[in-house]
């Protein structure tokens, strides 16, 4: 991906205007890695587990007959991992540490990932 695409752009802004956020990277929904801005992580890796935690979050949420997958957090003793749903066909992953503010996580990636979702909606993944 180019350094200039509009999805790059939207994670390293992301990135900057969150404090204590470690990385950040866009997958398809097969775990494929599109963009990364993820130092401290193996970007495919964490990509390929980005899948998997939508396909979890599908089957809980059809268990419970809930909609569909918009976004799921992780909290761990030193930190998170969000997975939000960025249109039908993409995923927007957010690594952090346990200072992170959830509230604005949520204020700030929910907007990213549904103009990434939108810049994906007319054009294949692969």
């Amino acid at each position: 991906m180019a350094p200039d695409s509009p999805v790059l752009v939207e994670i390293h802004e992301l990135r900057m205007r969150l404090p204590h956020v470690v990385g950040v990277l866009v997958a398809s929904v097969d775990g494929l890695l599109i963009a990364q801005d993820a130092e401290s992580v193996e970007p495919e890796v964490f990509a390929a587990m980005s899948a998997a935690q939508l396909g979890l979050g599908q089957q809980i949420i059809a268990a419970v007959r809930s909609g569909e997958f918009r976004e799921t957090v992780t909290t761990a003793s030193n930190g998170y991992v969000a997975v939000f749903a960025a249109g039908a066909s993409a995923l927007l992953t957010v690594i952090a540490g346990r200072e992170l503010n959830v509230a604005r996580l949520h204020h700030e990636a929910r907007p990213v990932a549904a103009r990434i979702g939108e810049y994906f909606q007319h054009i294949e993944i692969r």
